[in-house]
C-alpha cells in the first residue's frame, strides 16, 4: 500500500507539471496576443467599465491570495497535516495552475491604448525585450532548481523513500546580481509592450504591485531562514536592478526558493 501510495504520488506529479507546463505556456500566449484563443487585449475589449474593472480585479486578487496565502511557512504546517508533505509542493502549483488559467478564461478585455509605439524599430525593441523577460523567468528556475521549485523532486524523492536536503544559501547565475530575477523576468514581460491598452495596464499595474508584497513576504521568510546570511546578500545585491555594492564574503550558496 505504501508503495502505491508513493507510486500514485510521482503520477499526481507529473500530472500537476504538465498542467503547469501548459498553463505557463498559455499565460504568455495571454500576455503576448499570440496563439491562444483569448488573451489580454483579445477581441470584443470593451473600454474601461466598473463591471469589466472588478471582475479583472478579483480575478488578480484570487491569485494573489491563493499564491501568497499557500506560500507561507505557517499555512504549509497546517496544509500538511492534510496533504502528505511529499506532494506539497505538487498542489500549490495545482491550485496556482488553476487559478491562472481561471484569470486567462474570464478575463475581460478593456479597450483604449494608454501608448502605442508604431515605429517598426521600437515596437520590435519592445517585443524583444517582452520575450526576454520570458526568457529570465525560466532561465531563473533552472538557475536554483526547476524540478524541485514545480514538486518533481519531491514526489520521486519520497518514491526512493529518500529525504531532501535541507535548503542552502547560494546564488548561482543572475542571482549574483538580482536577488529576484524571475520577478525581473516577469515586470519586463508584462510592461514591454508596444501597445499598451487599459486593460494591459490594470494587469501591469496589479501584477507588479503583488510581486513587491511577494517580495516582502518572501524576504521575511528567507532572514527568518537564513539570517545575517540573507541579510547581507539583501544589502548588496540589488531586489531587480542588477548591482552588486561589493563581494559577498559569507561563504555558502543562496536559494531553494520553497514558496
Amino acid at each position: 500500500m505504501n508503495a502505491m501510495a508513493r507510486i500514485l504520488g510521482v503520477i499526481y506529479g507529473l500530472v500537476v507539471y504538465v498542467v503547469f507546463l501548459g498553463t505557463f505556456l498559455y499565460a504568455i500566449g495571454f500576455v503576448e496576443n499570440v496563439l491562444v484563443p483569448k488573451s489580454i487585449d483579445g477581441p470584443g475589449a470593451g473600454g474601461l467599465s466598473p463591471a469589466a474593472l472588478l471582475i479583472d480585479a478579483a480575478l488578480l486578487g484570487l491569485f494573489a491570495v491563493q499564491h501568497s496565502v499557500m506560500a507561507r511557512p505557517a499555512f504549509k504546517r497546517w496544509w500538511t497535516r492534510i496533504v502528505p508533505r511529499s506532494v506539497e509542493r505538487s498542489t500549490f502549483v495545482l491550485f496556482a495552475s488553476i487559478a491562472l488559467l481561471l484569470l486567462c478564461w474570464q478575463w475581460r478585455p478593456m479597450a483604449g491604448d494608454i501608448w502605442t509605439v508604431e515605429h517598426p524599430l521600437g515596437a520590435h525593441v519592445l517585443e524583444g525585450i517582452s520575450w526576454l523577460g520570458w526568457t529570465i523567468v525560466l532561465v531563473s528556475t533552472f538557475l536554483i532548481n526547476h524540478f524541485e521549485l514545480f514538486g518533481l523532486v519531491q514526489v520521486f524523492a519520497r518514491l526512493r523513500d529518500q529525504q531532501l536536503p535541507e535548503p542552502t544559501f547560494r546564488t548561482p547565475g543572475l542571482y549574483r546580481y538580482v536577488r529576484h530575477p524571475i520577478y525581473l523576468g516577469f515586470v519586463l514581460a508584462f510592461w514591454s509592450t508596444p501597445t499598451m491598452t487599459v486593460g494591459h495596464l490594470v494587469f501591469s499595474v496589479a501584477t507588479t504591485g503583488y510581486i513587491l508584497l511577494g517580495i516582502w513576504f518572501e524576504e521575511r521568510d528567507l532572514v527568518a531562514q537564513f539570517g545575517e546570511r540573507y541579510r547581507q546578500y539583501r544589502d548588496q545585491v540589488g531586489m531587480m536592478l542588477p548591482f552588486r555594492k561589493a563581494r559577498i564574503a559569507v561563504p555558502g550558496r543562496v536559494r531553494a526558493r520553497r514558496n
